[in-house]
């Protein structure tokens, strides 16, 4: 196991070398100039170069980049070009809006997708059964973002059971998780419909096992069996679909976060894109990088706990 696991942390340090180096120079060659863009075109050439002075800009792309990767080694972020505020600082808050977003739409992703798939399985080929495998169908198929809208007009504008946007802070918890409900239903409805369909077909596989046929002839009843014995086996790929969905929600929530005013990353990094405040940029999405990639390698080795075969087989 520590020879898996050591093999895990290598392959997740490349992988972070590898996402910083396509991130960096993949927004680095976007066309246009962050000093002229922030004196605006009336500007002279001498203001524009010594603004390019002043926030690194007249360096090399390769030296740029290794001063950017250093940094983020020693936790420093860089600095805004627009706010001339560190990094760090303006992703600190906002943090705290993505992260309990994405455990919020986690948690009522898995909790929408366990009945229905558990019964689904149950009564394969039922009415019930066509039902769920429909309802997933269209909840894979329709946009999160539309769902959005449609819950903004009828549940906030037309009843207001919920705001339509905004985010009044911690202060007030029941407040505050009010304020993601919505979004995090639009974030969740995809996901739980692809986790139900997991949910189904692993159960699906390890109902025609042969120890399930042993605990049927036992005298287990099939709930009994179900629960006991199918569902605790089945759970190996589910489990492995929910960290992965918990990645997705890290880094996904970026639209979503545009149509309920939310002052998470996804906002963050939109606003540096459109103000070409490319040091924000390339440092929240390497954050969300990070994200994803440590949430893996988590999920990886939870695995091969689990199933010792995967340790072997690697």
């Amino acid at each position: 196991m520590l020879r898996f696991t050591l093999k895990r942390l290598f392959s997740l340090a490349l992988s972070l070398i590898a996402a910083s180096v396509v991130i960096f120079f993949g927004i680095e060659i976007i066309p246009g100039d962050a000093a002229r863009l922030m004196l605006g075109i009336n500007a002279t050439q001498d203001a524009v170069d010594a603004l390019r002075v002043q926030l690194g800009l007249d360096q090399s792309m390769v030296a740029r980049y290794f001063d950017w990767a250093s940094g983020l080694l020693r936790g420093d972020f860089g600095t805004s070009y627009t706010y001339r505020v560190p990094v760090a600082e303006m992703m600190q808050g906002r943090v705290w809006v993505s992260l309990p977003l994405a455990l919020y739409a986690l948690l009522l992703s898995t909790l929408i997708a366990f009945p229905i798939g558990i019964i689904a399985a149950a009564r394969r080929g039922s009415w019930a059964d066509w039902l769920v495998m429909g309802g997933t169908q269209l909840g894979v198929a329709i946009p999160n973002f539309w769902f959005a809208m449609i819950m903004v007009q009828i549940l906030a504008l037309k009843y207001q059971f919920f705001t339509a946007g905004g985010f009044p802070g911690w202060e007030d918890p029941a407040l505050a998780l009010k304020a993601l409900t919505l979004p995090a239903f639009a974030l969740a409805l995809p996901q739980a419909s692809i986790l139900a369909r997991v949910m189904r077909s692993s159960l699906l596989d390890t109902l025609s096992e042969d120890f399930m046929r042993t605990a049927r002839a036992k005298g287990r009843s099939r709930r009994g069996a179900l629960v006991n014995h199918a569902l605790r086996n089945a759970m190996i790929p589910v489990l492995t679909i929910i960290g992965l969905q918990f990645s997705f929600l890290i880094a996904g929530a970026i639209i979503i976060e545009r149509i309920f005013f939310l002052p998470g990353l996804g906002s963050m990094i939109f606003t540096a894109i459109r103000q070409r405040d490319l040091i924000v940029v390339e440092s929240a999405v390497m954050l969300l990088v990070f994200a994803v990639i440590i949430v893996t390698f988590l999920v990886d080795i939870t695995y091969a706990l689990v199933d010792p075969r995967l340790r072997r087989r690697r």
